[in-house]
């Protein structure tokens, strides 16, 4: 990707125009980190890119935009220019072709705002980002009211930047955020979930709580969230105090290769602490009796808010609702333990009841004895499908209905129980039933 990135610098140029890497890929490259995307800026037109390269797409015309397909790849190529009469706090109402500088000028941040040539490897800095990549500050291109103004993304970009890089946010830069921080909700959903996807990754996602709650940003992008700071539990089983402070840790220990869903069922699995808290007059204890059921429709129309996929949505409440249940795992008759270990979500819910445990008691003996249960399951690979079907009892001369459900359920509860193990012995027992 890096060399084709290359070759359509090197295209441009050699059409007599001028062309460079922009934005967060020489942020990477700079810092020795791989780049995710290349995007490129050059000075010549949409329909000067279209003549010089056969495969393009035209995604954003009139702003100059457009994308160029190359070795399997796409490669956003930008032409130089500034912008004007920003109205909404999203975008501007219009835009001028300009130089390189001009164009490096409108950009939000300064470790954002280089350039640079890969044919004759040299740097362009029109915004003393070389200078904030050393001293690791994020810091906006202006002044940071003018640039939050044109774009109120940019608020959670300079958290999200910060995390992501392990930078610190330049002070004028941070009190910006700060005092601007309520203009985040002119931001649709759509732009904020995606902010939010990229800040909760690890090894970051920790620091980008942190970050987000001391930014002023968390009461008004999560809320529900922003609660858990003042919501304390029992030291018995929680140690690191607060609510807040227990989905830090987790956060801190999710895996490098952590499922997209496993932060986000960190952050929601207690989300409902705050409302559900109730204190022992005698005892002192704290206790959040139903925490779990009012979570996982908490955390439904969160996720539903920030427009997350249906599937996901499903995944993320399926584990809020059953997370309590891991506790007494050890106690659970042999059928209700194999139908958790089958659930699609198991291995989901696994990780999260490990985190659970390594955010506050630290003690995964639970978690060893469940990983041993499932390795077990696989070597019994006939308990996964249920015995019969509905169509197998209409032939044994069953009605549809209540009555045939209930004999499914009984059934698969034996085979589960290894009582029933074969679909033979299953019509058996329910002829004599019926």
């Amino acid at each position: 990707m890096k060399t084709t990135a290359a070759e359509i610098v090197q295209r441009l140029q050699s059409a007599g125009f001028a062309a460079f890497w922009v934005g967060g890929c020489v942020r990477d490259f700079l810092l020795g980190r791989e780049p995710q995307d290349f995007d490129i800026a050059t000075d010549a037109k949409p329909e000067q890119v279209e003549k010089l390269f056969k495969r393009t797409i035209a995604v954003g015309r009139k702003f100059g935009v457009m994308v160029v397909v190359e070795g399997g790849h796409q490669f956003q190529v930008a032409t130089f220019r500034a912008e004007a009469d920003y109205q909404d706090g999203r975008r501007p109402e219009k835009i001028i072709f300009a130089t390189a500088e001009a164009d490096a000028l409108r950009r939000d941040f300064t470790v954002n705002g280089l350039f640079y040539d890969p044919i004759s490897q040299q740097t362009h800095d029109w915004v003393g980002g070389e200078k904030d990549l050393r001293a690791k500050i994020i810091r906006t291109i202006g002044k940071p009211e003018e640039r939050f103004g044109e774009d109120h993304l940019r608020l959670l970009r300079a958290v999200r930047f910060a995390a992501q890089l392990n930078f610190e946010i330049e002070p004028k830069t941070f009190a910006a955020v700060k005092s601007l921080a309520p203009k985040i909700k002119l931001i649709s959903a759509e732009r904020i979930r995606d902010e939010l996807l990229k800040l909760f990754r690890p090894p970051h996602a920790a620091r980008g709580l942190v970050l987000l709650r001391n930014s002023g940003l968390l009461p008004f992008v999560l809320p529900e969230l922003a609660a858990t700071i003042s919501c304390e539990q029992s030291p018995d089983y929680h140690p690191e105090s607060s609510v807040f402070n227990h989905i830090c840790l987790m956060l801190e220990k999710l895996p490098a290769d952590a499922h997209e869903s496993l932060s986000w069922t960190v952050l929601m699995h207690d989300i409902a602490k705050p409302v559900t808290a109730e204190r022992d007059a005698k005892t002192g204890a704290i206790h959040f009796y139903g925490h779990e059921k009012v979570g996982a429709e908490i955390a439904e129309k969160i996720l539903q808010r920030l427009r997350f996929p249906k599937k996901q949505i499903d995944e993320i409440v399926t584990c809020v609702l059953h997370h309590m249940q891991f506790k007494d795992v050890k106690q659970m008759r042999k059928a209700t333990l194999r139908r958790l270990l089958l659930r699609e979500t198991f291995l989901l819910e696994l990780e999260l009841h490990k985190l659970d445990c390594l955010g506050s008691h630290g003690d995964l003996e639970l978690y060893d004895f469940l990983v041993k249960q499932a390795e077990e399951l696989k070597m019994k690979p006939a308990i996964r499908p249920p015995l019969l079907t509905g169509k197998d009892l209409i032939e044994l001369g069953m009605k549809p209905g209540k009555e045939l459900g209930a004999m499914l359920h009984e059934v698969r509860e034996k085979q589960l129980q290894d009582e029933l193990k074969t679909p033979r012995q299953a019509k058996a027992w329910v002829m004599k039933q019926i």
